[in-house]
């Protein structure tokens, strides 16, 4: 069994983070080292899937729920620009190999180019 992933442990309240937005399926934070002005995380509470394709084939509606925050949360703190990247895989600067979409904002630069 392997252990719990970091976001699991966020929303367990094991690790101390401030849940932004929630839904019955998904859960948003602040990330810890910004890329933009705005750099949100938007997480399924459920571990079992390690990427976006992964979501994709194993539960669309997840996966669109997972967009639909992203969306709304983008609304309230960019006023609706933004860049939506899910990493998939170690070699394209996916960390933490629990599906999360990173939802960038408020004035993008060069840095925010390698989320």
């Amino acid at each position: 069994m392997s252990e719990p992933s970091i976001f699991t442990r966020i929303l367990r309240g094991e690790i101390p983070s401030e849940i932004i937005a929630e839904t019955d399926n998904v859960f948003a934070i602040r990330d810890i080292a910004p890329k933009a002005p705005v750099h949100l995380l938007v997480i399924p509470k459920t571990e079992r899937y390690r990427d976006v394709v992964a979501l994709a084939a194993g539960d669309p509606a997840l996966l669109a729920e997972v967009v639909g925050l992203a969306n709304t949360l983008a609304v309230e703190h960019t006023g609706g620009d933004f860049r939506l990247i899910f990493n998939t895989g170690a070699d394209a600067g996916q960390t933490v190999f629990h599906v999360h979409a990173h939802v960038l904002g408020g004035g993008l630069d060069e840095k925010s180019m390698n989320a």
